[in-house]
């Protein structure tokens, strides 16, 4: 597959991360949903200062062009279900519940700049080599994978007469722990075979992307344990 065509977003994961970009591991620190309408990731430079030479005529004797520093994606992700969970992971403001310990609702606190959260997206491939020829896989997807993404907050939120849309924003890191991550994500041999990432991102790597062949997860409105890849190892 070598010209893939992306359509829609399928499905979106978040997964909690410790203050050092590592995945936690546990029964509540996972949630997989599909009831949104956008994720936008923005490139956030710095254009750097450019440098010129001119002599005491005026004319310009040399030019050199700044480098600009790529400091990462500032994140918005548009969406419509209003999970606690979600916004438990994704801000690390607490959960309310009921008598019986369902998530019910949230609150609204300080902001957690030292609570951070991972982001998967899947998208469908198009094409007609979306399906195997050898008969491994149910179709493609383009994946991808911001490991360490902080600063969560919860943006401008108005009801009315119309659908509400809830947005939230966050900024991407560098570096973290989260390695070859806790999930089956791509193919590891000829036949198929779902497991994590081959090799884990870079210290200076923001977001990777590549086509899989390994179906997202199923959407589930609740928390979803975190306990593969390296996981089972801790």
């Amino acid at each position: 597959m070598t010209c893939p065509l992306i359509a829609n977003l399928d499905t979106v994961r978040v997964t909690r991360v410790d203050a050092c970009g590592r995945p936690v591991c546990g029964e509540d620190n996972g949630f997989v949903f599909d009831c949104l309408a956008s994720v936008a990731m923005n490139p956030n430079t710095d254009d750097g200062d450019d440098v010129t030479y001119k002599a005491a005529n005026g004319r310009q004797c040399g030019f050199k062009r700044g480098c600009p520093t790529f400091n990462g994606y500032d994140v918005e992700v548009n969406f419509f279900s209003v999970s606690p969970e979600f916004l438990e992971i994704t801000t690390g403001n607490p959960v309310v519940y009921d008598y019986a310990g369902r998530p019910i609702g949230y609150d609204d606190c300080s902001l957690q700049c030292n609570s951070g959260f991972a982001l998967e997206l899947w998208a469908e491939v198009l094409g007609s080599d979306a399906c195997a020829a050898d008969g491994t896989g149910d179709g493609a997807w383009i994946y991808f994978l911001l490991p360490w993404v902080t600063n969560g907050i919860l943006g401008d939120l108005e009801v009315g007469s119309e659908a509400v849309t809830l947005q939230l924003t966050g900024a991407t890191r560098a570096g973290g722990g989260w390695g070859v991550g806790p999930y089956d994500v791509m193919a590891t041999d000829a036949a198929g075979t779902p497991g994590p990432l081959l090799t884990p991102l870079g210290a200076t790597c923001h977001r990777r992307t590549f086509v899989t062949t390994v179906a997202p997860p199923e959407p589930v409105c609740e928390y979803t344990p975190v306990t593969g890849g390296l996981c089972l190892a801790s």
